[in-house]
C-alpha cells in the first residue's frame, strides 16, 4: 500500500508559525487524580486574582481533589478605581 502524504500550502499571516496558531492556550479536561488512583475529567475554578493574571484551580470531578493549577496570564493592565 502506498502511503500519500498532504502539505497544507495556505498561506498563513506574516510572523506567526504553526504551533502559534494552534496552540495558543490549553484547558485540561482529564488530570491524574492521586485519591481516585486515575485519569479523570476536571472542573476549573477560580482560585485567586494575582496582579501577573488569574490562578485557577483544577478539582477532579468525582471527589473534588485538587489535581493542578494554572495562571492565565491577561495583556490587560491592573487598574485601580478608587
Amino acid at each position: 500500500m502506498q502511503q500519500r502524504f498532504f502539505v497544507d500550502r495556505r498561506p498563513r499571516p506574516s510572523g506567526q508559525s504553526r504551533s502559534a496558531e494552534s496552540f495558543k492556550e490549553f484547558d485540561a479536561t482529564e488530570l491524574y487524580c492521586p485519591k481516585c488512583g486515575q485519569a479523570v475529567p476536571v472542573r476549573k475554578r477560580l482560585l485567586l486574582v494575582l496582579p501577573e493574571g488569574d490562578k485557577y484551580e483544577y478539582l477532579c470531578a468525582f471527589c473534588a481533589t485538587s489535581v493542578g493549577t494554572k495562571i492565565v496570564r491577561g495583556s490587560n493592565e491592573m487598574r485601580v478605581i478608587i
